[in-house]
């Protein structure tokens, strides 16, 4: 009586140690990912959002000038609101995105870490099975021993 155990590796396990996990910075294929990647990183700054808003600045005169309340409005939602909250919107999701990437890059390696570990309990597990198959074979050769003088 032996122990006849064969770990089968899971197919995942040889891929997911030829990739590393998805970063938003990785790059775009494509030109139009590449000019879209490139406007993102433009508009998305505050320095952009500044811009906008001194941009939105020069039509305030207008509105208020025009003494009525619908123009004052058009001009904070539709020129103030969207310039540059724009902006501040895009730099809030590049922050929560790099946020993101080291959340995944944590999950990546504790992942690592864990089939390191798994792969420690196996060798341990193969380990035990070799003692236990020497034991039954050395108590299998007591019992023919026995056997024998009875």
């Amino acid at each position: 009586m032996t122990i006849l155990f064969q770990h089968q590796q899971h197919p995942r396990v040889s891929e997911r140690r030829a990739t590393t996990p998805p970063r938003s910075t990785d790059p775009t294929p494509s030109i139009n990912g590449r000019v879209a990647i490139l406007l993102t990183r433009v508009v998305g700054t505050m320095w952009c959002a500044y811009a906008f808003g001194v941009l939105a600045l020069v039509a305030l005169p207008d509105a208020l000038a025009s003494g009525a309340l619908l123009p004052i409005v058009q001009w904070i939602s539709q020129t103030f609101i969207q310039l540059v909250m724009l902006s501040v919107i895009m730099v809030g999701q590049q922050i929560m995105g790099q946020a993101a990437d080291r959340r995944s890059e944590m999950t990546y390696k504790d992942a690592e870490a864990t089939f390191h570990e798994a792969e420690q309990i196996q060798r341990h597990l193969a380990a035990q099975d070799e003692a236990l198959n020497q034991l039954l074979s050395k108590v299998a050769a007591l019992e023919a021993q026995l056997a024998a003088k009875a």
